[in-house]
């Protein structure tokens, strides 16, 4: 029997998962076992959990629904485990250096007891002094084991599970387990306290809690905070029925009531029913309040007494100040010029308009992307919807001419950004744009990443210098509904580089649909426009922007290149999008695309990709194609960019270093050669999980058209999909 049982819930963290699950695999300390608790086999921290157990026998993964919710989770996780200690560790936090060593040894030092209660740290996710709370109520507890009555204010409501750990005998003999769905921390710990015989304490920190950016989702609105009464009524019934003595009940009491009062105070968590709340509440006060308990003094002892006579027009009123003041600080818009926010404000005191979507892509640069992609399903699926695309002045001569359009700052621009129910970007809207209620903003991304993004990129100087305030750009991801992604890689690397409050959609980049949907004479067609030879096979080179670089600078000569291969090629020349307003780079068999429209079609007219560390790689490797990655400066770019995996280590295909190693691969045939397509396939299948040619339909479907999530069209699987085909290599 292992000494320490470890539960990790891992709903909804898939991208921080890892950092909980190395810091148990690092303990110097081995004898536990880890139950990983994961939503199903098909979810995200499944695939986390999977690489661990093949690695570490001592890595049990079990499955809870995510319609369990936490408590679910965690007794799924207790049935399960078989360790003579249990702990639990939420899948966002991790346990310190030492930690299991120091509880081994405090819990030999103190003997059997029912709950060894530990310190925690509780550290801002971004800056900040890391806090403590749990040190001062444990510095005033006894010595050694010590019985509940002598540590009165240890009443554990105030704790969070993960900062305890308990036998497991004692929980399973007594059959404690996590009471309801929401606040479970509150009614377990209350019940565990009432249950103990033999307690202690340990003075250390134990667990470090990762505060998330986007907060306690306990403390988001809904009618989930009606269970904190179930939970305060479920501990103090039953504190009754055990007759707990007056010096006990009364700072449990206490405790209870301040987390009841806290939610009742602030009305953004109760946006209805907060009379039902508050009356309630009233009605558990005055039957469970302890003979002669006298109400803190102070602001929080009036609420007490407002609580205890029932006065909810009083009560309400103390809450409601300044309330308004707040509410019109939150939504001053602040677009540059006086008219222009006259104008603006104007138009946000007007109702949204429920069938106006409004659109954009890169920045203004034009009808591209995942935004178009979703444009054109939309006039499909939903032609009641009006469309409206934003682009810049330099990018209208580029719009088709049946999409209707409103050049960036101009009054059209702000009229549609105030009232459009849906906002559909692949970057981001512009600082001033106000998230009004009702409207729903949908973040496509137009890329699978790479090196690192958002907030992931601070530890950077030379990315966090261009990036700019994170502050801000952490203000426009708040306004995200939904955040879209093509693979799992990407919904746990979004999750951290964008922490927020909106829902992740696996469904697909809808730009990438056209690499299944596209036929033969499609490819010729784009082949064709773009001036490629028939008897000729493209290579497409795209390669990135290098954050230390002014402008666009090859680390590739193409006129060698070319003169290298032999005259069966062509290069197509796609630079990063920051360089396509400069001069042509073209000549001889180099055909410079960057200005073209679509990168889809480009890619579509290619039979072969080189890139060095471009994000088309993912979308390219949809057309089972041979990629090449031309890796000539790795290691700067890795150390100053900064990047989520070793391309190296999982390549798409070839790679070299330098000019002569790439020549050689296609004159040999090494390009596309067996080795290369193993490869291939397995970068297939890590990054290309969730496009299958019905990306936009399924955004459409669910974001547009609102239709549930059981009835959004399943992913393919890859096996089963057939990618346009090459103009003129056979597809391995």
């Amino acid at each position: 029997m292992p000494r320490f049982s470890i539960v990790v819930p891992s709903h909804e963290v898939a991208g921080r998962l890892s950092l909980a699950l190395d810091s148990i695999l690092a303990q110097s300390f081995g004898d536990f076992e880890l139950i990983p608790v994961c939503d199903g086999p098909d979810a995200p921290a499944a695939d986390v959990v999977a690489g661990y157990a093949e690695r570490d026998s001592r890595v049990t993964p079990v499955h809870s629904p995510p319609s369990a919710g936490l408590a679910g989770a965690r007794n799924t996780g207790l049935r399960a485990a078989v360790g003579g200690h249990v702990l639990f560790l939420d899948g966002d936090d991790v346990l310190v250096p030492g930690a299991l060593a120091a509880l081994d040894a405090r819990l030999s030092a103190v003997g059997d007891v029912d709950v060894l209660y530990v310190e925690h740290e509780r550290t801002p996710w971004w800056e900040g002094e890391p806090a403590n709370p749990a040190a001062p109520l444990l510095a005033r507890t006894p010595d050694g084991g010590f019985s509940p009555d002598r540590a009165p204010e240890l009443t554990g409501v105030t704790l969070p599970a993960w900062s305890a750990v308990y036998r497991r005998a004692f929980l399973t003999e007594r059959d404690i387990v996590f009471p309801g769905d929401h606040f479970t921390d509150v009614g377990f710990g209350g019940l565990v306290a009432l249950r103990a015989e033999r307690v202690a304490a340990l003075r250390t920190v134990v667990v470090r809690h990762l505060l998330r950016r986007q907060g306690n989702r306990l403390n988001l609105p809904g009618e989930h905070h009606a269970e904190l009464l179930d939970q305060t009524e479920l501990v103090l019934t039953r504190a009754a029925e055990q007759g707990l003595s007056a010096e006990r009940l009364k700072p449990l009491f206490t405790q209870l009531f301040a987390a009841v009062l806290k939610t009742a105070a602030q009305p953004r968590r109760l946006p209805a029913g907060r009379r039902a709340f508050f009356r309630r509440a009233s009605a558990l006060y005055r039957r469970h309040r302890p003979a002669g308990y006298q109400a803190p003094g102070g602001s929080l002892g009036v609420q007490h007494r407002l609580l205890a006579a029932g006065s909810y027009p009083a009560f309400r009123t103390l809450r409601a100040a300044n309330r308004r003041a707040l509410r019109a600080a939150a939504l001053l818009p602040r677009p540059r010029g006086l008219r222009t926010r006259l104008r603006y404000a104007a138009n946000l005191r007007l109702p949204l308009d429920r069938n106006l979507a409004v659109y954009c892509a890169y920045w203004g640069r034009g009808y591209a992307c995942n935004p178009a992609a979703i444009h054109a399903k939309a006039r499909e699926l939903a032609p009641h919807l009006r469309s409206v695309f934003l682009v810049e002045p330099d990018a209208v001569d580029g719009m088709p001419k049946d999409v209707e359009y409103a050049v960036i700052g101009s009054r059209k621009y702000w009229e549609a950004l105030a009232r459009a129910r849906y906002l559909v970007n692949n970057a981001n809207f512009a600082d001033a744009v106000v998230k009004r209620p009702g409207s729903t903003h949908l973040q496509t991304q137009h890329g699978t990443p790479l090196k690192t993004m958002g907030a992931d990129q601070a530890t950077y100087p030379v990315v966090a210098a261009a990036t700019g305030s994170f502050a801000r750009l952490l203000a426009r991801v708040d306004r995200w509904d939904y955040n879209l992604t093509s693979n799992r890689h990407s919904t746990e690397m979004w999750e951290k580089a964008f922490p927020g409050a909106h829902e992740t959609l696996e469904y697909g980049y809808p730009r990438n649909d056209v690499y299944y949907t596209a036929s033969a004479e499609d490819v010729a067609r784009v082949r064709k426009e773009l001036g490629v030879p028939e008897d000729k096979k493209a290579i497409l080179y795209a390669p990135t922007h290098r954050d230390y670089a002014t402008g666009f600078a090859s680390g590739l000569d193409l006129a060698e290149f070319c003169e290298a291969i032999g005259d069966d090629y062509v290069v197509l020349l796609r630079t990063h999008y920051f360089y396509d307003q400069g001069p042509g780079r073209g000549g001889g068999r180099i055909i410079d695309v960057t200005g073209h429209r679509s990168s889809e079609d480009v890619c579509l007219a290619a039979d072969a990709l080189i890139t060095d560390y471009s994000s088309i790689m993912f979308d390219y490797a949809n057309l089972d194609r041979p990629i090449v990655v031309y890796a000539d400066d790795w290691d700067v770019y890795r150390e100053t960019r900064g990047v989520y995996f070793d391309l190296m280590e999982i390549p798409p295909g070839r790679v070299a270093r330098t000019p002569e190693e790439l020549a050689a691969a296609f004159r040999d045939g090494g390009y596309a050669d067996g080795s290369a397509t193993a490869l291939r396939a397995a970068f297939r299948e890590r990054f290309c999980q969730f496009d299958d040619g019905r990306a936009a339909e399924r955004v459409v479907r669910r974001v547009l058209l609102g239709e549930a999530p059981e009835s959004i069209p399943p992913v393919i699987p890859l096996a089963e999909r057939v990618p346009a085909p090459a103009a003129t290599l056979v597809r391995s």
